[in-house]
């Protein structure tokens, strides 16, 4: 099984959907993410893993690569860039998007920005147990 998860520049929620798809999911399944554009990977999203025990700081932002999203069972895009922008995919490719808020993007506080990228990480944890629980 692979699944490629994809964001406008693969840095905070791309990143954590993976993380949490290699903790979830079967140790056999290849997993990845990728972006539009390469934005680096948060320290935010490193440091909001980090609170529940999964450690992405080893996580490249990397680029879309077609080969690898040709040869996947799943896309799925976490922002609405990512899915108007991502490449026509044969239908064997199941796509998926889950519209998610950017905590990058939030204005305010450090707390404020903090909170909007646990809430986000969380979306993410559910989302990935109800995609395993649908694949497995």
């Amino acid at each position: 099984m692979k699944i490629y998860f994809l964001c406008t520049g693969n840095s905070c929620r791309s990143q954590i959907a993976e993380g949490f798809a290699k903790d979830i999911m079967p140790d056999d399944w290849i997993i990845k993410s990728a972006g539009i554009e390469q934005h680096g990977l948060n320290p935010l999203a490193v440091d909001t893993m980090n609170e529940i025990g999964i450690d992405i700081s080893n996580h490249t932002s990397d680029l879309i690569d077609e080969n690898f999203l040709f040869s996947c069972d799943y896309a799925i895009t976490l922002c609405g860039d990512a899915n108007d922008k991502c490449p026509v995919t044969p239908a064997s490719i199941t796509r998926l998007h889950w519209p998610l808020v950017d905590p990058a993007g939030i204005i305010g506080t450090k707390e404020v920005v903090k909170n909007q990228f646990r809430k986000t990480r969380d979306q993410i944890k559910s989302l990935v147990y109800e995609l395993k629980s649908d694949i497995v």
